[in-house]
């Protein structure tokens, strides 16, 4: 049987189909996720008694306005542009009983929107919907059945391509004929690592691309302003919460699939890059925080049974919700959907969101049944002539925007502002050794090898290898970060009569390997919620590992070597610069410029490199400088890629790149094994 396309729509339609998916609860060993989710939990405590001690009117009104300020200052605050929108309509599709629109827009200048606009066909002035798609690569496409039922209703609709998604991909690759980066979810992961290194949130330019989008409904005579929704699922859930919060505009809310407490969202199905705030939980802030902004004006939170946003989070959100819409006797403004199946808006959820809008935007007139309609395939709803917005003449990304902010904002720091931004993200140590444990030993060939474990701090449990030359005296000692460096350094090392260290900092056991490039982003996007940061802490880590070492009586303390690979290195330059014990430092293949990473839209585990705002006042060459004379030998660096590139006489370079082993590598090997001394 020949399956239609229009068919396909009409079962995915609304769906957020290609979303994120649910992860699995944190493993028992998985002790990085358990301590962070600790950490969340108590910090969601203090919230929720703060909550609770709110009983009047004018006490919720005091919590918004520090709420608002809370959630503009995750994000890096909104864009302040108020230029011209300068909208084009390119097209019409003449549809039975309504008319589509195809129309383009400038967000900010250069920075162009794609969108179909659904109107009834007879003149008027109607109640408009501004609904955002869910994280289908088509877009606009995905919310039509809704559009189209809408405008049969008696509403007209917009519905806009997110950034990455439809006509507005930011890595579409002329000789895949697609993203290079995979799919949209990875390129906001890609967009969030980078807002994030100026000290934003690339939410910012998600929520602002809604403003502008209601900019333009308001601008249209047969949109009546005062009777304003916005409605979407999933990633368009997350973002209708976002603008229905924020902007007064919005008079009805219907997010669907993403509202959820983080008592359960924090270690379930994480909701990353534009679908979170940066540092929300340790500012105080959950997602029933952004339902009250607005109160009291009516919201729908739906959810479905199998969700991996489960009802039970969301139903979180909403009990806190109504208690708090009874403070302005308006309890019967907020309310709760669950519809059946999985992660999506089936039919049943839909007629809710129908029958929730005529309620409160036509006065409860009208018929919230579905009718069938066409659906039209995503080239036919195109609106630009290739499908892709770059193509428009001046056109930009996003990338440039973030850029742009940073060229604005940057501001040179010193190497005394430099180490003092080290001690406050935690990365020193007080020097106190930890106690070790060994769980695996055995000799062979005069050199004693230990498996080992030991607390990097309460609840984190590091593991590593010792590998001892039993000869007497002290000895140098290298720290090794593990890699693939591994195997050859350590023979080589420990043979030359050194005690070396493999240690792996502390990491999640929950990643997702589905997504090219993005490295464990999850993690790092998650420790962020409660106001740590991961690369800080792996520093910490590093250096834990050496307060091992320098308590160990056959070490010299005054000669202790370390040695990482890939971003890992920027770990050890961390702990380097902030703690004079480590001698020298061997970076191998580590990308040389944080700020680099803002002049591409495709970054490689750029994630696990993030110190927010830090590129502002400081690039890698000052964690360099911040070592004072003790040398560093930086072989083959790298772009964001893992491209090695030439970047100046500082660094060395193999003769071959390829495996370690190469013959025609020995001379540099041996090189880099000596400098290690």
């Amino acid at each position: 049987m020949r399956i239609s396309a229009t068919f396909l729509l009409s079962i995915s339609f609304f769906s957020g189909v290609g979303g994120l998916c649910g992860q699995n609860p944190p493993a028992a060993n998985d002790t990085l996720l358990l301590w962070m989710n600790g950490i969340a939990q108590q910090q969601l405590d203090k919230r929720e008694a703060e909550i609770a001690a709110i009983q009047t009117v004018a006490q919720a009104e005091s919590r918004k306005k520090l709420v608002r300020e809370k959630v503009l200052a995750t994000m890096g605050g909104l864009p302040e542009y108020h230029g011209p929108l300068n909208a084009r309509v390119t097209g019409t599709i003449q549809a039975d009983g309504f008319v589509i629109e195809k129309i383009i827009y400038e967000s900010l200048p250069g920075y162009f929107v794609t969108a179909n606009l659904y109107r009834p066909n007879q003149p008027g002035r109607y109640p408009a919907v501004l609904l955002q798609s869910g994280h289908t690569q088509e877009g606009k496409a995905e919310p039509q059945l809704l559009a189209a039922n809408l405008a049969l209703k008696g509403f007209i609709s917009l519905a806009f391509d997110p950034v990455g998604q439809g006509e507005r991909e930011q890595t579409y690759d002329k000789q895949l004929k697609a993203p290079a980066a995979g799919w949209s979810v990875n390129e906001h992961i890609h967009a969030e690592a980078q807002s994030n290194l100026i000290g934003e949130g690339v939410a910012r330019y998600f929520i602002f691309d809604a403003q502008r989008s209601l900019d333009y409904l308001l601008s249209r005579p047969d949109v009546d302003s005062a009777r304003i929704a916005a409605a979407g699922c999933s990633g368009g859930g997350a973002l209708t919460t976002f603008i229905g919060a924020l902007d007064p505009r919005v008079k009805v809310v219907i997010p669907a699939c993403f509202p959820n407490s983080h008592r359960l969202l924090f270690t379930g199905a994480y909701p990353g890059s534009e679908m979170s705030l940066p540092g929300a939980i340790a500012q105080g802030l959950d997602t029933a925080d952004l339902v009250e902004l607005s109160a009291p004006a009516p919201w729908l939170i739906q959810a479905t049974e199998e969700d991996y946003f489960t009802p039970a989070g969301a139903r979180l959100v909403y009990e806190e919700a109504r208690r708090w819409y009874g403070l302005y006797g308006a309890a019967g403004k907020v309310d709760f959907f669950v519809g059946p199946g999985s992660h999506g808006t089936p039919l049943v959820s839909r007629e809710a969101i129908y029958r929730w809008l005529i309620r409160w935007l036509k006065d409860g007139k009208g018929d919230f049944r579905e009718q069938p309609v066409k659906l039209y395939t995503n080239h036919d709803l195109l609106v630009t002539r290739t499908g892709r917005v770059e193509d428009e003449p001046g056109s930009r990304k996003l990338h440039e925007l973030i850029l742009d902010g940073y060229n604005a904002r940057k501001q040179k720091g010193t190497t005394a502002e430099l180490k003092a931004k080290l001690r406050s993200l935690g990365i020193p140590t007080s020097g106190t050794p930890p106690e070790s444990r060994i769980l695996e030993q055995t000799t062979s060939n005069g050199i004693q090898t230990q498996r080992i474990e030991f607390e990097s701090e309460p609840g984190i449990v590091m593991s590593g290898k010792l590998h001892i030359p039993l000869t007497t005296g002290r000895k140098s000692a290298t720290l090794l970060v593990t890699g693939s460096l591994s195997d050859w350094l350590v023979e080589k090392a420990v043979k030359s009569g050194r005690v070396v260290l493999e240690l792996d900092p502390r990491r999640s056991l929950s990643q997702d390997n589905r997504r090219p490039f993005v490295g464990d982003y999850l993690a790092n996007e998650r420790a962020m919620q409660i106001g740590r940061n991961l690369p800080a802490l792996r520093a910490h880590d590093i250096l834990r590992g050496v307060d091992l070492l320098t308590a160990r009586d056959d070490v010299d303390p005054a000669a202790i070597s370390a040695a990482a690979q890939g971003v890992k290195g920027i770990w050890l330059l961390l702990a380097a610069s902030a703690d004079p014990r480590i001698s020298k430092v061997w970076l191998d293949k580590t990308p040389y410029s944080l700020v680099k990473s803002l002049h591409n839209t495709l970054n490689a585990d750029l994630s696990a490199a993030v110190i927010p705002g830090f590129v502002l006042h400081w690039d890698l060459d000052d964690l360099t400088k911040a070592m004072g004379e003790r040398p560093v030998l930086w072989t083959d660096p790298t772009n964001w890629m893992g491209r090695v590139e030439s970047a100046g006489p500082r660094f060395r370079y193999r003769w071959v790149l390829g495996d370690l082993t190469d013959m025609a590598n020995a001379q540099d090997e041996q090189y880099a094994l000596e400098f290690l001394q």
